[in-house]
């Protein structure tokens, strides 16, 4: 499958602006990472374009819902390696799917994080995520009642398992990076101010 393939999918699947706009923030995240580690671009792609594409259709999480539903689907209608399935059902937590992979433990170290990123952007006077800085993002996480919806716990633990691929990682960094992969799809993803 092609990234054009999986963004069709998604298309085909998501009506909602703001939920394909998460998963192009999610895309630009990982491709931003699979290029700093040299990984496969378009495999980190697609990964990301898909790990929520099933949401709006099946939002309940659980087994008939959400991701298992979607990664049910793309079993029997793609031919998309396990690596890709498995990094799908990992990013939720509840799945009991490990993270044993690079590309399943950098797309649940960007998910959360991106939608977090995002949300700090809308408040900005200019909305634009150029001038976000990563000080203020890391100020933001500690206020719980700002962006209520974004899990904190999985931020902090999508942090700790990147670490064992990247060594060192720090929050700030980590921040930096996913800003920076937000920065380079600002205008698609109407971060642009």
């Amino acid at each position: 499958m092609t990234r054009d393939d999986a963004w069709a999918l998604v298309q085909q699947f998501t009506k909602s602006e703001s939920l394909r706009r998460h998963m192009l923030a999610v895309e630009a995240a990982m491709v931003w990472y699979a290029q700093k580690l040299g990984e496969d671009v378009e495999l980190y792609a697609v990964t990301g374009l898909l790990h929520d594409f099933d949401y709006e259709s099946h939002p309940v999480v659980g087994p008939d819902g959400h991701p298992f539903w979607g990664v049910a689907y793309l079993r029997e209608h793609t031919d998309l390696p396990e690596l890709i399935l498995e990094s799908i059902l990992g990013h939720y937590r509840e799945s009991g799917t490990p993270r044993v992979t690079t590309l399943a433990r950098t797309l649940f170290a960007v998910d959360e994080l991106t939608g977090f990123c995002t949300a700090a952007t809308y408040v900005r006077p200019d909305r634009s995520v150029h001038n976000l800085e990563t000080a203020s993002v890391k100020k933001k996480l500690k206020d719980k009642a700002f962006a209520k919806g974004v899990n904190r716990e999985d931020i902090a633990i999508g942090l700790e398992e990147m670490t064992q691929v990247i060594s060192g990682l720090t929050l700030e960094t980590h921040i930096e990076n996913v800003l920076e992969g937000l920065r380079s799809r600002a205008e698609t993803l109407g971060l642009a101010g």
